[in-house]
C-alpha cells in the first residue's frame, strides 16, 4: 500500500469524529459525485505503487478509473468471496475500501487514494488466483514449474468497460474442476459442526465385524460425522455390517485398501479433526494455482501422494490410471513439468549419488562381493575405464553403472525426459511393492505397473513399434533406444485433497508440505 495511502487512513480511520465534523465554513462534498467523476491522479502518489500500477494509471491518461459505483461494489463482493478460494479477504483491504465507500462525505484527494487502493487491490486478488500468493520455489527446493504469466492490467480494463470484474476474476482462477471441488469442499467443511467434542481413537489392535465396545462408539461417531455411516446405524457399540461397510467407504475416500478392518492406519485417518483438513484444502488449492492452467491435448499426471499415474486428454477425460512407486520422505520425487522424448529398452543404471552415500557404499564396505550380486560394474571417470581394486575410502571416486537385465533396478524399460533432478519413469526389478498401500519407497524416480502398457500409449503415433515389436526388443537383452516422434507431456504434482463423485478425498501428506504451505499462507 503505498506511503500516501498509509498516511491518509491513519488520519482517516484514527480520527473519525474529526473527519465527520464539518466546519461551519466548509459545505460537505456530495461522495456519490466525486466517487463517480473521473479526477486527475498526481504521479508522485505512485511513489511505493508497483510498476503495473502505474502503467495502469498511465494508460488511463492519469485520471482515476473506478468511477462506477456497481464496479466498485462488485470489487468488494469478490474480495469478500476470495475465503472461498482459501485467501484471506483482509490480504486486499477489504475493511478499508469497505470504510471508503461508506463515506458520506469525501476529498478529491481521498477519492484518487480510494481509486488507487481499488486498483492494486483487483490486480493482487487477479494474480493470487491465477499463479497463487506464494512462489513455489520460495517454499521448495525441488519444485519446478513453468512459470505462469498474466497482464493484470488488460483484465482490469476489460473489467471496468464491461462492468463485471467478477466475470473477470472468476476466469483468473484454475479452469480444472478438482479446483471448484476443492472450493466446495472448504465450504462444506466450514458448515460442519465442531468436532473437538469426539473422543480420539486409542489403537490397540484391528477391529472388526462384531467386535463392540466404547472405542466402536466412537468410531461411529467419526463415520457419522463424515457422512460414511448414518445416524440411525450409529446408536450402539457394535461392530456391524453397516459400520464395516462405512469403513469401506471411508478407506477408499482416504487411499486405504478398502477390508472393512480398522487397523492402525485408518485409525489415524479416523483421528484427524476438521481443521487439519481445512488445512489440506487450503494448501491443495494454493497448489492448484501454481500448477498448470490448462493439461493440453494430452498428458501423464503423477499425483505423487496418491501413488497414481493418470493419463488424461482434453484437459478431463481420464483415459487410463496405474500404480505407481514415489521417493521415500528423505528422497523426494520432485514436483516438475516436462516432456517424454525417449523410451531405453533394457536400461542399464547409473549409480546415483544418494543411493551411493546411503545404501550401496555401507552394503559394500560389509562385503564387497554386493557389486557382483546386482551386477554392478566399476569404472573410472567419464571414459568408464573399469576399476580393478575399489577404495571403501574414496567411494565418489567412481562410476558405478549396474548392466540391463531381471536384477536390474530400473527393470526392463525407462522413459526419459529433461529436468534437472535425473529422474525419470521406470520399470522395476520388485513388482511386488505395488501390492503396498504406502508406496514412497524409492530414490526419487517414479517406478510404474504394467509399464509397457504405458509405453504403447506414448507410442501410439509410431506405427513401426508396437507391443511385440517391444518384446523382441527385450528379448535381445541389449540396452536401446527409441527417441519418439511425438513427445508426451508429463506432470509430476502432489494433490493430498480432492473432491469426485466418490466424496471428499485426502491422502497422507507423506512429504509434510501442507502445514508449512498452510501456515505461510496465513502470515
Amino acid at each position: 500500500m503505498p506511503k500516501a495511502v498509509i498516511i491518509l487512513l491513519s488520519m482517516l480511520f484514527l480520527f473519525p469524529s474529526c473527519k465527520n465534523a464539518v466546519d461551519e465554513n466548509e459545505t460537505p462534498v456530495n461522495s456519490a459525485y466525486l466517487k463517480n467523476t473521473p479526477l486527475a491522479v498526481d504521479p508522485g502518489l505512485f511513489e511505493n505503487s508497483t510498476a503495473s500500477v502505474k502503467d495502469f494509471y498511465t494508460g488511463n491518461g492519469a485520471k482515476t478509473a473506478w468511477i462506477n459505483t456497481t464496479d466498485r461494489k462488485a470489487l468488494l463482493s469478490v474480495i469478500k468471496d476470495a475465503a472461498s478460494d482459501g485467501l484471506q479477504p483482509k490480504d486486499y483491504s477489504l475493511d478499508t475500501l469497505e470504510k471508503f465507500e461508506a463515506l458520506t462525505t469525501i476529498t478529491k484527494e481521498e477519492c484518487v487514494q480510494y481509486d488507487i487502493l481499488l486498483t492494486e487491490s483487483f490486480t493482487k486478488l487477479a494474480t493470487h488466483l491465477f499463479k497463487g500468493k506464494l512462489m513455489p520455489r520460495s517454499m521448495y527446493k525441488d519444485w519446478a514449474l513453468a512459470p505462469k504469466k498474466l497482464d493484470a492490467n488488460k483484465l482490469l480494463t476489460e473489467a471496468l468497460q464491461n462492468h463485471d470484474p467478477a466475470e473477470v476474476l472468476g476466469r483468473c482462477r484454475p479452469k480444472h474442476p478438482i479446483y471448484a471441488g476443492l472450493r466446495k469442499s472448504l465450504k462444506y467443511l466450514n458448515e460442519l459442526p465442531d468436532d473437538s467434542d469426539i473422543g480420539e481413537i486409542a489403537f490397540e489392535k484391528p477391529l472388526k465385524l462384531n467386535d463392540s465396545g466404547a472405542v466402536v462408539a466412537t468410531i461411529k461417531q467419526r463415520l457419522t460425522y463424515w457422512g460414511d455411516l448414518s445416524a440411525k446405524d450409529a446408536k450402539d457399540g457394535e461392530y456391524n455390517k453397516a459400520t464395516a461397510k462405512a469403513i469401506k467407504k471411508f478407506q477408499q475416500r482416504h487411499g486405504i485398501y478398502a477390508t472393512g478392518v480398522v487397523d492402525s492406519r485408518t485409525a489415524e485417518a479416523l483421528n484427524i479433526k476438521r481443521d487439519e483438513r481445512k488445512t489440506q484444502i487450503v494448501a491443495n488449492l494454493e497448489r492448484w494455482r501454481w500448477f498448470p492452467y490448462d493439461f493440453g491435448e494430452q498428458a501423464i499426471i503423477v499425483n505423487i501422494p496418491a501413488y497414481q499415474l493418470t493419463i488424461v486428454e482434453n484437459n478431463k477425460d481420464t483415459l487410463d490410471t496405474y500404480k505407481v512407486i514415489v521417493g521415500k520422505p528423505d528422497r523426494k520425487s520432485p514436483i516438475l513439468y516436462s516432456s517424454i522424448n525417449q523410451l531405453v529398452i533394457n536400461p542399464t543404471w547409473t549409480i546415483p549419488p544418494t543411493y551411493l552415500v546411503k545404501d550401496l557404499t555401507p552394503a559394500a564396505i560389509k562385503d564387497t562381493a554386493h557389486f557382483s550380486h546386482l551386477n554392478i560394474k566399476i569404472f573410472r571417470g567419464k571414459n568408464e575405464v573399469p576399476v580393478a581394486k575399489w577404495d571403501s575410502l574414496k567411494p565418489n571416486h567412481y562410476v558405478y553403472i549396474q548392466s540391463p537385465g531381471n536384477h536390474n533396478s530400473l527393470g526392463r524399460i525407462k522413459f526419459n525426459f529433461r529436468n534437472g533432478y535425473s529422474v525419470y519413469l521406470h520399470d522395476t526389478n520388485h513388482r511386488e511393492y505395488f501390492k503396498k498401500n504406502d508406496r514412497a519407497l524409492s530414490s526419487g524416480c517414479v517406478r510404474v505397473e504394467d509399464p509397457f502398457r504405458l509405453a504403447e500409449y506414448v507410442l501410439h503415433d509410431d506405427k513401426n513399434t508396437d507391443r511385440k515389436k517391444l518384446d523382441e526388443m527385450v528379448a535381445t537383452g541389449e540396452t536401446q533406444f527409441l527417441g519418439l516422434k511425438k513427445t508426451t507431456p508429463i506432470h509430476q504434482l502432489y494433490w493430498t485433497a480432492w473432491m469426485d463423485r466418490g466424496g471428499l478425498q485426502f491422502r497422507n501428506d507423506i512429504y509434510n508440505l501442507d502445514k508449512a504451505l498452510y501456515d505461510k499462507l496465513r502470515k
